[in-house]
């Protein structure tokens, strides 16, 4: 039988509210302020250079959190994570709803959950090809470069300015890279990205100025790069290698690179990840496992994966976070939402589900277990990782 957590989340989430905030980044930061009595939660076990993240959306999640009374989705993210990542929150079509327009109620309510739990942020996302609004896809058609740079500025200053000293580490770019299977191959998305499409003269130099825009708002987060299909040594990684080369020369204040982590039991596992995170490293700058979940293919009329799967799935999780705890540089880990019944893989990927480290009851699957274990051996709570 699964064991359950609640008694001791609720107990862990509690404990938490009575003291005090470390706004410090991930880095640097204070203990977590739960008690390492409590061998349950991935934030107590996790060295004190790593934060243990989880995406959320604000708005259907955590807008109305009341400390005295949380739901047991809130009580578990509380105990279990020591960082957050909106989900959609700070996306552009969530923020910006008309040009003049800034709407920043779902994230303000995420960053006040955050800070009620000793949790930081991470900003996510200033510049993606998608989940835009309806105005940025109309007027971005007859965009002349001086114009999408406009906006672009507009948006980075107003937003992260808006949440100066309360994100520690912020997506900039999000996904500008094509794939090796998109028309074109793998190279800058100046074709579905309206801003790099405006500026595709010079499109490197529009995401220079973006990170130098973003640090100006606030010098204090660390400034990343992020996509899918990013884990290993590979030809979209080799771009993302010579981009960041390339911008840290013309003295862009890129500060790390984020791997996505979105994998499913349908491909194989890319062994070079920690080479991968490795190369990235000795430029100077921090990697992260950004938004992981292993999805897992599921025949019709079954109920759940099998062992197998199960199995696999655990050792997939377990490979991404020993190649971020091998590397000092990687200074996040963050899984993307829980429990399934949150998970975004069975709209996007038909046939596929049960990503996600937790039961729909809250109860731990053999991916969180193993997860929680590494973190342990790599030495818990207060301590830097080993090695």
């Amino acid at each position: 039988m699964r064991r359950s957590m609640r008694s001791l989340l609720v107990a862990a989430a509690t404990a938490s509210l009575v003291l005090p905030l470390c706004g410090v980044t991930a880095a640097s930061a204070a203990p977590p302020g739960f008690s390492n009595a409590d061998k349950s939660a991935l934030r107590n076990q996790a060295p004190i250079d790593l934060a243990i993240g989880s995406a959320v959306w604000g708005k259907q999640q955590l807008v109305g959190y009341d400390p005295a009374d949380p739901t047991e989705y809130q009580q578990v993210l509380g105990a279990q994570f020591s960082s957050l990542t909106p989900e959609n929150d700070m996306k552009w079509d969530a923020l910006r709803p008309a040009p003049d327009v800034y709407d920043f109620a779902s994230a303000d309510a995420l960053v006040a959950y955050a800070q009620a739990n000793h949790q930081q942020v991470r900003g996510h996302t200033l510049l993606w090809h998608s989940q835009n609004p309806a105005w940025v896809t109309e007027a971005s058609t007859t965009w002349t470069c001086d114009e999408a740079r406009t906006v672009l500025e507009d948006h980075i200053r107003t937003v992260v300015g808006h949440f100066k000293g309360q994100i520690y580490e912020w997506d900039v770019a999000n996904e500008i890279f094509q794939d090796t299977w998109d028309n074109g191959g793998v190279r800058l998305r100046t074709e579905a990205n309206p801003f790099l499409k405006a500026c595709s003269d010079d499109p490197v130099g529009l995401l220079v100025d973006a990170f130098r825009w973003a640090h100006e708002a606030d010098p204090d987060a660390v400034l990343f790069l992020n996509d899918y299909n990013a884990e290993g040594v590979n030809e979209k990684t080799d771009a993302y290698y010579a981009l960041a080369q390339e911008m840290l020369v013309a003295g862009a204040p890129l500060g790390g690179f984020g791997a996505q982590g979105h994998l499913s039991l349908q491909y194989g596992f890319d062994t070079s990840m920690q080479e991968n995170f490795e190369r990235f490293a000795a430029l100077g700058l921090q990697v992260a496992v950004t938004e992981a979940d292993v999805r897992i293919p599921l025949l019709a009329g079954e109920t759940g994966p099998t062992p197998e799967q199960v199995a696999t799935q655990a050792e997939r999780y377990d490979g991404m976070l020993q190649a971020c705890l091998n590397v000092k540089a990687c200074s996040s880990f963050t899984v993307w939402g829980f429990p399934d019944a949150n998970s975004w893989v069975p709209d996007v990927f038909p046939g596929e589900g049960w990503a996600t480290i937790l039961e729909d009851d809250y109860s731990p699957k053999p991916a969180f277990d193993v997860m929680l274990r590494s973190l342990r051996d790599a030495t818990p709570g207060t301590s830097p990782r080993k090695g």
